[in-house]
């Protein structure tokens, strides 16, 4: 299994979603994920963390609210911002850093 601190290491960027399953913005995201993924395709990796499941990454990266979404490349944050975004605004977001 891979190391989460392996994964945003990668040269491609990582667009991490730190959510919680109790919460309902969080829920809005995931189709908007999946949307995003096809459509990017190999381009970026998006991942997924429950904070109830991984509360050090939690309190290691300072996630306060849900969803929050960071872009990682090469082990370094990139963007973060908090609450449900557009499919069109994470792509934006992403693009620079490919």
């Amino acid at each position: 299994m891979e190391n989460f601190e392996d994964i945003i290491k990668s040269e491609k960027p990582v667009l991490v979603d730190f959510f919680a399953t109790w919460c309902g913005p969080c829920q809005m995201m995931h189709p908007i994920l999946e949307d995003l993924h096809a459509k990017i395709g190999d381009k970026a990796r998006i991942i997924k963390i429950d904070i109830d499941k991984n509360q050090d990454l939690a309190v290691k990266y300072n996630v306060r609210s849900v969803p929050t979404l960071m872009i990682f490349k090469d082990g370094e944050t990139k963007w973060r911002s908090v609450g449900v975004h557009r499919e069109t605004q994470l792509e934006q977001e992403l693009e620079k850093y490919y």
